[in-house]
């Protein structure tokens, strides 16, 4: 097993962060790619990551950050310079001698996608596969996280307020995926070349998951169907940028027309262990639902 420090960019994200701490749980050397030192950087510090400080859209500071690096996890946030970040990576990392990169990308990524950042993963899956570097590409469905983001608790019950029909999708949570991402870096030799869907283990409409929330946390829980244009509106209020707001209302049709539905077995193939159910996250993080959302008392 190479001795070179493993990259993990978008390091104090949910998953970045679950990514570094599975590799140094498996023992070894990780180097953590953060915008800025502060709490979060310094926790990744004390559990024995190597902190680099810099931007995607910087090259020097991407070519300094893969400095004999071999294997790498590259994530990119729902902002425009997705392609441009790419195009950097891909080509710092074949004057580096990056072997393999595990590429976040998402489901609705495709050509003819509306979403402009769901095109920009498209093509930026593209450039890593004409790069001379082994790519991975994972296509998570929606996060279980979006559920304590999206949710809204007043008066003591809880509402989820999204423009996804009678959908449905199998969530998946951040520390599932972080699974798949530390064990390919760990062995990538069976899947450079690859393309993954990630899913949880089981599809539901937010019907479902509302009334599975309500069992779990022990309060009233509702889906509310609004329209996309509703959906913009509460985003824009809450000061979310253009390009993010965009990508929603595409992926929501999207949904609506059953882009994001399915499940499979990939996770426990490649982990060798089950996913979480819905059920187990929100038990798990029963916190994040009290006093989470756009609006709470």
């Amino acid at each position: 097993m190479s001795d070179n420090p493993i990259l993990v960019t978008g390091a104090t994200g949910k998953t970045g962060a679950q990514v570094v701490g599975d590799l140094l749980d498996r023992g070894l050397r990780v180097r953590a790619m953060v915008h800025r030192e502060d709490d979060r950087s310094a926790w990744l510090s004390k559990q024995g990551a190597e902190i680099v400080t810099g931007d995607l859209l910087d090259l020097d500071a991407v070519a300094h950050a893969l400095d004999d690096v071999r294997r790498a996890y590259f994530v990119y946030p729902i902002l425009p310079g997705l392609v441009e970040a790419t195009t950097i990576f891909a080509q710092t990392g074949a004057e580096s001698g990056l072997e393999v990169v595990v590429n976040m990308s998402q489901t609705p990524a495709r050509r003819e996608a509306a979403s402009k950042a769901a095109r920009q993963h498209w093509l930026g899956e593209r450039v890593f596969d004409w790069a001379p570097v082994g790519a991975v590409h994972l296509r998570p469905t929606f996060f279980a996280e979006w559920l304590p983001i999206n949710w809204q608790f007043i008066d003591g019950s809880g509402v989820l307020r999204l423009p996804f029909g009678d959908g449905r999708h199998a969530p998946i949570a951040a520390a599932d995926q972080a699974r798949v991402i530390s064990t390919i870096l760990t062995d990538p030799a069976d899947h450079i070349g690859r393309s993954y869907s990630l899913f949880g283990p089981v599809e539901l409409n937010h019907h479902e998951i509302a009334e599975i929330m309500s069992e779990t946390l022990g309060i009233p829980v509702r889906y509310e169907p609004i329209t996309t244009e509703a959906y913009a509106d509460t985003l824009r209020k809450a000061g979310s940028p253009e390009h993010l707001i965009q990508h929603l209302e595409s992926v929501a049709i999207d949904y609506r027309n059953g882009l994001l539905a399915g499940t499979d077995d990939v996770i426990e193939k490649i982990t060798g262990k089950r996913p979480q159910t819905v059920e187990q996250y929100v038990r798990t993080n029963r916190d994040l639902f009290f006093g989470a959302g756009p609006e709470h008392d």
